[in-house]
């Protein structure tokens, strides 16, 4: 029994260190790029290209269409020709668009170029979920996800101040400072590209840094595992979308997706709007602490998920915490120094979600069935990184204030948490006997 004890945590640890950086890293790069054009935005080149700010929000939402329309074929492709080829591809062709962005001249070369950048990297993130099942078992999934999902208020954390800075003070060649930022933010993907062709393994049988005690210990755990899972009857892909399980979730992450992408587009420009005093470094700064403590708790949150099980409470409880905040932020924003105290409560509701969500959704979707199944749910659900900006640049226009903006996101986030309290537990709804009920999807 120790043996066993010691094999699965060695197996489990070696796993771990070798794929979780390397995913970190990557899902790091991927939001520096897709908020460089956040930073940018206050750095001059909304001025610079006369952008409204409904023009913004389409500019920052639009990545999320090219997302939306080829993430499940991405998808697809990355568990037909491997994570290896298909993660380098992604990371290499968004690298390029992001590069390619500091020569935007317009706002239509904008929303070409992020048009493109979703395009590019449609299927990343759910590939990203996707690779964790082939290498983790579902009780280690949250903690797996939630220590790679760090990447995105990290990259806003130590992203912010930086971008901030090279919108300030780099002017080479008498070129403005917020193109100079896309050229920083793209070369990183395209470097990572190179190196996962050499680094990357698609499946634990090719793992060579594993012993062949460990490697047979792993895919044995996982084949057994995915044995237990219940099958109930195959689906086509027209079938899916009358499926009730597969609309719950995705409507859950589009809800909590306006929401995030709401404010991580928008924050340097709320805290911007609370004192006429502030520089772009100094808002840069700000910016650190409130994604600095969601990623605490997204931690925290998610290794109590896995600890005890238990997934749905601890999925309801960021959302609900998110918009509580949200609600604060706009009764105190008399007062700068509550207002982002309200904006870290807002932020370490956000980024909690993440791990025990993805775990719970992971856990009603059979295995052969995920590459599509989770490409549909991150697909549809994502539209709402479209809907979340570009809601709140036509309010921000139309009022002249962020009000009814933060008030939509708020609707979003309380509303996220709702759906989420009325999914069935996973136990009973695994030992319901009406087949009908059981909403375990697969696909043909």
């Amino acid at each position: 029994m120790n043996s066993i004890s010691s094999l699965e945590k060695r197996t489990v640890k070696k796993v771990t260190w070798r794929i979780i950086p390397y995913m970190f890293v990557a899902y790091l790069v991927a939001f520096l790029d897709r908020v460089s054009i956040t930073y940018a935005s206050i750095g001059g080149m909304d001025k610079a290209l006369g952008l409204t700010s409904t023009a913004f929000g389409l500019i920052a939402g639009i990545f999320f269409i090219g997302y939306f329309l080829f993430e499940v074929p991405g998808n697809i492709f990355l568990e037909r020709v491997g994570a290896r080829k298909w993660i380098a591809r992604i990371l290499i062709t968004w690298g390029l668009v992001t590069v390619v962005t500091a020569w935007a001249d317009s706002a239509n070369h904008l929303y070409i170029l992020r048009f493109l950048l979703g395009v590019a990297e449609a299927g990343f993130f759910p590939g990203m979920i996707l690779y964790i099942t082939y290498w983790f078992r579902s009780k280690e999934r949250a903690r797996a996800v939630a220590l790679f999902m760090t990447a995105p208020p990290l990259a806003n954390a130590f992203g912010a101040p930086l971008s901030t800075w090279i919108v300030d003070h780099i002017q080479w060649m008498d070129v403005p400072g917020w193109r100079w930022l896309f050229v920083f933010a793209g070369l990183p993907a395209i470097i990572l590209g190179i190196v996962t062709l050499f680094y990357l393994v698609d499946r634990p049988e090719q793992a060579k840094w594993l012993s062949s005690e460990e490697k047979k210990w792993l895919i044995n755990e996982l084949k057994q595992e995915n044995a237990k899972k219940i099958k109930i009857k195959k689906l086509s892909f027209k079938d899916v979308l009358k499926n009730k399980t597969v609309w719950r979730f995705t409507f859950i992450n589009l809800t909590f997706v306006i929401g995030l992408y709401g404010i991580s587009f928008w924050m340097p420009r709320i805290i911007q709007s609370l004192s006429n005093l502030l520089t772009n470094t100094q808002v840069g700064l700000i910016t650190m602490i409130p994604y600095l403590l969601g990623a605490i708790a997204m931690v925290l949150v998610a290794r109590s998920s896995d600890r005890t099980g238990e997934r749905k409470y601890h999925a309801a409880f960021g959302p609900i915490v998110g918009g509580i905040g949200l609600i604060g932020l706009l009764l105190l924003s008399h007062n700068p120094f509550l207002a982002i105290i309200m904006m870290c409560v807002t932020t370490i509701g956000l980024y909690s979600f993440s791990g025990p969500y993805w775990a719970l959704t992971s856990s009603f979707v059979a295995a052969e069935a995920a590459a599509v199944g989770i490409g549909i749910i991150n697909s549809i659900g994502n539209f709402g990184g479209f809907v979340g900006p570009y809601v709140i640049g036509m309010l921000n226009d139309a009022t002249g204030n962020l009000f009814f903006s933060l008030i939509f996101l708020a609707m979003m986030l309380i509303f996220t948490s709702i759906q989420v309290l009325l999914v069935k537990k996973e136990d009973n709804y695994v030992n319901q006997k009406d087949s009908q009920a059981k909403e375990i999807v697969e696909f043909k």
